[in-house]
């Protein structure tokens, strides 16, 4: 059997590295982290420094075709390489229009090696999305920060996915998300 895929999706800023970790640790056997500014950060930088594009411009249309594709494309692949021998495999990224549409979530399904894949949602408000982004003052969230409203539109926090999910609500402090992945492992049996 092939070990589980879970995907920790949310806007950036949600808290999903946060909730990733905190499942990872719990899962029996513990699930390698595949998170996708962590693996593609240094190399995403460099394309859009390459290309002539504004530093922290990962977001929209130029950013997706040509960057996003791509990290989530190789996020794919590794997954389906690691829990091939057996390992659960957290992976951690935006996915929107993947959580968002049935038909991309499937293909992203697929991607990924199949069965058994779990989606947890971090929902958060714009309101608070906002605070997480710029406390956090990293210069990856500039586009983000210039065109919030934007942002948000495509982001779209609080909307929930039209696929099956299990949602942490992150709209208070972050020590709400340990209590919640506790409860979702516990009631997953994992």
């Amino acid at each position: 059997m092939r070990a589980t895929v879970w995907v920790v999706a949310g806007p950036p800023g949600s808290g999903k590295t946060t909730a990733a970790r905190l499942l990872a640790a719990r899962l029996s056997p513990p699930a390698a982290i595949l998170d996708k500014d962590i693996v593609y950060g240094g190399f995403a930088g460099a394309v859009i420094a390459a290309a002539g594009e504004p530093d922290g411009r990962r977001e929209g249309p130029w950013y997706d075709a040509h960057v996003k594709a791509y990290e989530y494309a190789g996020l794919a692949a590794t997954a389906a390489d690691i829990r091939s021998v057996g390992c659960p495999v957290v992976v951690v990224a935006p996915y929107t229009n993947e959580i968002h549409d049935a038909t991309q979530w499937a293909e992203l399904v697929t991607e990924l090696g199949g069965d058994p894949v779990r989606l947890m949602w971090l929902d958060c408000d714009p309101a608070t999305l906002y605070a997480r982004i710029v406390a956090r003052a990293s210069r990856n969230d500039a586009a983000k920060l210039a065109d919030f409203d934007a942002y948000v539109a495509r982001m779209r926090p609080g909307v929930p996915p039209a696929v099956a999910h299990l949602a942490i609500h992150n709209r208070g402090p972050l020590d709400t998300i340990e209590r919640q992945v506790d409860a979702i492992v516990h009631a997953n049996g994992v």
